[in-house]
């Protein structure tokens, strides 16, 4: 069945590709994420015509995910079970900063809609691309002319950036770091408009020469998991969708991850504990695994 939303706004936002289990393996407790889900239900708690299109394994763990994702408001016609494991990450977290034992992005990876979801995309107001994107699903949507951003703040490899309306990626949160020559290569690299989020040092935008920056809102942080994608989320709504000036955008994006920082998971949710088959089926990665952060 091709994926629809019904919504007097107009045509839908829609967002392609990851989700996440995530398991804070040392509080006994667990969220879903991802990307281009999170970018998703951000969307759809504002009032936007929101879509989401992914998929997730046919095992427990997608069980999980799509009950969870089923109660965010979304639907779930966009969503596709496939034979193999869903995406789960194993974290540790300290300070509100994380830990990660384990990133397996499972049958998410590289993910491509089938051809009824795709004719979706081609009538969205805006389409959204998380990270570890297709970059054949990449190269189809610029020779398509569809609207697009995507989030390469995780890992881009095997695509241009040639004819990609917004890039997102991450920069440095030391301030004596330049974000300058980053800009410059995505620009080089062929993004027509750069957006790096740095963290607590803020976020910068790039278009055509003119550059701005928003400085971030100091808060308590609980967990930054989710601060980018909500940012993301509300600068496209403002920036790409409403048309508002980026120095609006991006202040109201700030904000947007400052809230996000306040609270567990990548969107207000309840957090559930841990089945106890599932730190059984990793237990060798959560005694032995080297931490790695990002």
């Amino acid at each position: 069945m091709r994926p629809s939303v019904s919504n007097s706004l107009g045509a839908p936002l829609i967002t392609v590709g990851d989700n996440c289990l995530d398991v804070y393996v040392d509080k006994n407790l667990m969220a879903v994420g991802g990307n281009a889900l999170n970018v998703a239900v951000q969307w759809a708690r504002a009032g936007h015509p929101a879509l989401y299109l992914g998929a997730i394994g046919n095992d427990p763990e997608g069980d999980i995910m799509f009950e969870q994702i089923s109660r965010t408001g979304l639907s779930t016609d966009g969503i596709e079970r496939r034979t193999g494991g869903t995406a789960v990450t194993l974290i540790r977290e300290r300070d509100g900063d994380r830990r990660f034992l384990l990133e397996d992005l499972g049958v998410g990876e590289c993910y491509e809609p089938i051809p009824e979801s795709y004719a979706a995309l081609q009538q969205a107001g805006w389409v959204h691309l998380g990270t570890h994107s297709s970059p054949r699903l990449v190269n189809r949507l610029v020779a398509d002319a569809i609207p697009f951003s995507i989030d390469i703040s995780t890992e881009r490899t095997g695509f241009s950036l040639a004819g990609v309306s917004i890039v997102f990626a991450s920069g440095p949160e030391n301030k004596a770091q330049p974000v300058s020559p980053i800009l410059d290569r995505l620009h080089a690299d062929g993004a027509e408009t750069v957006v790096l989020t740095c963290g607590p040092r803020g976020a910068f935008f790039s278009k055509g020469g003119l550059r701005r920056s928003a400085p971030a809102h100091p808060v308590q942080v609980v967990d930054t998991c989710g601060a980018g994608d909500s940012f993301i989320a509300r600068f496209l709504a403002d920036f790409a969708v409403a048309g508002l000036d980026p120095e609006i955008a991006m202040a109201a994006a700030t904000e947007a991850a400052a809230l996000t920082c306040q609270h567990a998971g990548g969107f207000p949710q309840p957090l559930r504990k841990v089945p106890g088959w599932l730190p059984s089926k990793y237990k060798d990665l959560i005694a032995g695994t080297k931490e790695t952060s990002r």
